[in-house]
């Protein structure tokens, strides 16, 4: 903006100079010396007239402010390295806008560092949002230092093609707002919002979010079962979220046009063409089958939820493909 002033009053004062009679050339040189306060010589006579007298000085308060404040920002971006956080926010920026289909992660706390963390190990972009700049400057993904509740905000992180926000804030106030926002800039979001009170979990739903978490009624859920069933706890923590055994779980949607589309689970045989075991479908309807029957007829948007090892599920993948 500082260097268009410049540039819009260098143009002004040429085109005037240019039209009290001077030559292209000469209201060029006039411009320049009358904006940088040199005044080697007035090139438009011994005597001014009246009008050419107020345009000069009008070039000149104008002229000396804009050359002085845009020699003020240049300095300062020099001195305080501004230029090259600008160019990596450009950088930055121009990679978000690229993106498709990532997960914006809305705080950066205890729970939203966590919840990134496991996206990004399962192989999903993540752009984080926080208020403390400082706090996410050396993340290795796109950052966003900003109020996560404003459009502005979402949309740099490039909420419209987004898959996917975690509302992880302090507050669920502030959940609410971001569930509210990023529905109405995006309504086929799908939002996980974290809840601190009880009564927050029907708010934050009827807002928009299509999952609440409660971290400190799930931290309370896992430590019981640990007392109650601790190896079958142990071992749903090992599948899920380490890597310390050659299997894990995984989810793998039906997609239209799939040659599974129409046949049933025995025809199917995915435990023998994918090596994999099947432990439930989510239906058309939400509904979870476990244990499906083997007649069960298999059809496209279909989730199948199985257990199996990397290599079994990446050709289960190309199987439902």
């Amino acid at each position: 903006m500082a260097v268009a002033m410049v540039l819009i009053v260098f143009a002004v004062g040429t085109v005037g100079y240019w039209l009290f009679g001077l030559s292209p050339l000469d209201a060029i040189y006039m411009t320049v010396i009358t904006i940088t306060t040199v005044g080697y010589r007035e090139l438009l006579g011994e005597e001014l007239s009246d009008p050419e007298k107020w345009f000069t000085m009008a070039v000149i308060i104008t002229g000396v402010s804009t050359v002085l404040y845009t020699f003020t920002l240049a300095v300062q971006v020099v001195v305080e390295g501004q230029l090259r956080e600008f160019v990596g926010r450009r950088r930055m920026d121009r990679k978000i806008a690229e993106m498709r289909d990532h997960v914006i992660v809305c705080g950066w706390g205890r729970v939203g560092k966590a919840a990134a963390e496991d996206i990004l190990r399962a192989g999903r972009s993540v752009v984080v949002i926080d208020m403390a700049g400082d706090r996410i400057a050396d993340l290795p993904m796109p950052t966003i230092a900003g109020d996560a509740t404003l459009d502005t905000t979402l949309r740099a992180a490039g909420i419209e093609h987004a898959s996917a926000l975690i509302a992880a804030l302090q507050g669920d106030a502030e959940n609410l707002f971001v569930t509210l926002s990023s529905k109405a800039i995006n309504p086929n979001l799908f939002i996980v919002a974290r809840a601190r009170q009880e009564e927050s979990v029907n708010k934050l739903s009827r807002a928009g979010a299509d999952r609440v978490v409660n971290p400190q009624e799930l931290g309370a859920a896992r430590m019981a079962s640990f007392v109650v069933q601790p190896n079958v706890a142990e071992f749903v923590d090992v599948v899920m979220h380490e890597r310390s055994m050659d299997f894990r779980m995984q989810e793998v949607e039906i997609p239209e046009g799939s040659r599974l589309a129409g046949t049933s689970l025995r025809d199917a045989n995915l435990r023998q063409q994918a090596g994999v075991l099947v432990l439930a479908l989510r239906l058309d309807d939400g509904a979870f089958n476990t244990n499906p029957d083997p007649d069960t007829v298999l059809h496209a948007h279909h989730v199948i939820i199985a257990v199996g090892t990397d290599e079994a599920l990446a050709h289960l993948v190309e199987v439902c493909s």
